[in-house]
């Protein structure tokens, strides 16, 4: 509205117009998202219309779900373990409080509830296959591989390696791992020690991998926010991560994160920009 592409309808300010830029604006911003996303809904809720309203995150989630809809039924637990695992920017009780996500979850899945399994089941191998990719990304999170348009159109290959989804890794066949390799995360405690486990992990079948460092600008968050599980350890030293398997730059953003108690998160760095800080792409 600042920039008067859209105004409020003379007379009833419930409903905004377009401007006389508008259309060139959203052309050129959003019409390819928009495209997308429009056709994507479609395709799994027919009848969908403004007033079933999804953000932006939640199509990423659901164009996520619907790709690997065969993989994820098989490992399926529970309404909060499968919200947290796949719409992480709402947390567990996501689904609960937001029902027409939840019922178009359970019909691109093909099932009517979720199975009362082990919560702590983590048996995905999610990967955004690249022709003839110049390096492959591991990521924590999914958050990235919900935009699988940005890594394509680098070359570059993810992963999925969150939680405990690491055992996997041990059977990779070493013809792909001739790639430079990355693992991006989280910068807490529990993402950096998934890191080591990982290290460890390439360390053994010959080869290595190296971590991402976070793109400018930095965001920095408080451990104690809300959803946030991971704390340092703070009465060890180095919160009781081995100091050997990183970098000296690594080494003091770690203690500033430890000393001031925050933390990055992995989807606030720009993936593209952390790669071209290791190699040219």
């Amino acid at each position: 509205m600042s920039r008067k592409l859209v105004q409020y309808q003379p007379g009833n300010h419930n409903y905004l117009i377009k401007g006389e830029k508008y259309n060139d604006y959203f052309t050129k911003r959003y019409l390819e998202d928009y495209t997308e996303y429009d056709i994507f809904l479609k395709s799994v809720q027919p009848n969908v219309n403004g007033r079933q309203t999804y953000t932006v995150n939640d199509i990423r989630s659901l164009q996520f779900i619907a790709k690997n809809r065969e993989q994820i039924k098989e490992s399926l637990s529970t309404r909060h373990t499968f919200s947290e695992d796949f719409f992480e920017h709402g947390g567990s009780k996501h689904l609960d409080t937001h029902h027409n996500l939840d019922n178009l979850v359970l019909s691109i899945l093909g099932v009517k509830y979720y199975p009362l399994e082990d919560p702590k089941m983590h048996q995905w191998r999610f990967v955004v296959d690249v022709d003839k990719p110049r390096c492959i990304v591991l990521c924590k999170n999914l958050n990235f591989l919900k935009m699988p348009r940005v890594a394509r159109e680098h070359k570059i290959e993810l992963w999925y390696v969150g939680g405990n989804n690491t055992k996997w890794t041990h059977f990779i066949d070493e013809k792909k791992l001739d790639k430079p390799l990355f693992y991006s995360c989280d910068w807490d405690y529990n993402g950096l020690e998934i890191y080591i486990r990982l290290k460890n992990i390439f360390q053994r079948k010959g080869c290595d991998i190296k971590l991402l460092y976070p793109s400018e600008p930095i965001k920095k968050y408080s451990v104690n926010m809300e959803k946030h599980k991971s704390k340092w350890k703070a009465s060890l030293p180095f919160s009781g991560l081995e100091q050997c398997h990183f970098a000296p730059k690594e080494i003091h953003l770690i203690n500033e994160l430890i000393n001031t108690d925050r933390w990055i998160e992995e989807e606030t760095n720009d993936l593209v920009a952390m790669v071209k800080g290791c190699i040219d792409l």
